[in-house]
């Protein structure tokens, strides 16, 4: 097992990685304090000897999965159940699941009392690597992601391998493509994927190995800037666009990124903004992780419609322009603002070649 230390202006929060870090140290987190676990119904299905193990029935609390699951309706039951069970400020609570259940439960934890202590336990390979890192909570509205949220951090996040051994394919492919956003902000990610085929890039080893550089990249940045008025927005890369894949579409949240990152390089090397030749390696780095099986394909000829949900993204200025953080070379990026009819024409031009 390794930590990683993260140093916020409001917390300093411990990361645990790697095998056994759940039964390290759950036991020591769980004294002295009454516990809540919000778990997702199908964590608690595959996993049940292990969290009946640490939690009563009354401490835990299951939420269905899927990402319609993070709305006000379910916060306020998840809050309720709070409440009901007795819980005070000095109580915890355990968020157990993947990006659904860590976002919503870090932001009940932000709420309840204004603020009690939170452990984050991401159980799919996207938590692991990016979601439960950095205390951003938030749930849906209106259509909208994560539109209502706060910045929230978790006194410690387990990440153990034991949860991805039932992962479904498909969620090991969302989990790829935060793991190619982080290749277009570090050079040591970039390399170790830079020329791996498909077939290579899902092997449960490989991808493991590479849970730890993801995290460690996370919390620098996340140290620097912690409310994302700075470094903290490179995180967003692929993201802008990935976010109105994912409204417009049945494709997860990492599945949306890889499309979101594939199209916003695209459209960087147009712009002038990305350097050609290093765009063309991040390209296929990316084009490779689309082609991990199991296939979804997105619908290109849905282009502009795709172009109007991203008017909604909370990353936009107050000028009505679209903002974009892009590629620009190996480890560097820049914030790149448009106006919504440039955007969407650039968009256009972007896939042209596949449609």
């Amino acid at each position: 097992m390794q930590t990683v230390t993260l140093n916020t202006p409001s917390m300093q929060g411990v990361i645990t990685v790697g095998q056994g870090s759940v039964n390290a140290r759950l036991p020591k987190l769980l004294q002295g304090q009454k516990n809540f676990a919000l778990v997702d119904e199908n964590v608690l299905e595959n996993h049940a000897d292990l969290l009946t193990a640490y939690f009563s029935g009354e401490e835990l609390f299951v939420l269905p999965s899927g990402e319609k699951n993070k709305s006000f309706s379910k916060l306020g039951k998840i809050l309720n159940a709070m409440s009901e069970r007795g819980l005070h400020r000095s109580s915890r609570l355990f968020a157990i699941g993947g990006g659904v259940v860590g976002d919503i439960g870090g932001l009940a934890a932000a709420l309840y009392m204004r603020g009690i202590s939170c452990v984050q336990i991401p159980t799919t390979l996207l938590a692991q690597v990016d979601s439960s890192v950095g205390g951003k909570t938030a749930v849906n509205m209106r259509g909208m992601k994560n539109i209502v949220g706060a910045f929230y951090q978790p006194c410690e996040v387990l990440v153990d391998p034991l949860f991805l051994r039932t992962l479904p394919e498909r969620e090991m492919k969302c989990g790829l493509g935060e793991i190619v956003k982080y290749a277009a902000l570090n050079e040591k990610i970039f390399h170790t994927l830079y020329g791996k085929a498909a077939r290579e890039m899902i092997d449960p080893d490989f991808l493991n190995t590479l849970v730890l550089p993801c995290i460690q990249h996370k919390a620098r940045v996340v140290a620097a800037d912690e409310r994302e008025n700075g470094e903290r927005k490179s995180l967003n890369v692929g993201h802008t666009t990935g976010h109105a894949v994912e409204l417009s579409s049945k494709l997860s949240h990492g599945e949306s990124v890889l499309y979101g990152m594939l199209m916003e390089t695209k459209l960087a090397i147009a712009e002038g903004v990305c350097e050609k030749t290093y765009g063309e390696k991040l390209l296929s780095i990316v084009e490779n992780a689309l082609a991990v099986q199991p296939l979804q394909p997105f619908d290109y000829s849905r282009i502009g419609a795709l172009a109007g949900k991203a008017k909604s993204d909370k990353k936009n200025g107050d000028d009505g322009n679209i903002v974009l953080s892009l590629p620009v070379t190996l480890g560097k990026w820049t914030a790149y603002s448009m106006p919504f009819a440039e955007y969407k024409h650039a968009l256009t031009q972007a896939v042209k070649n596949l449609l």
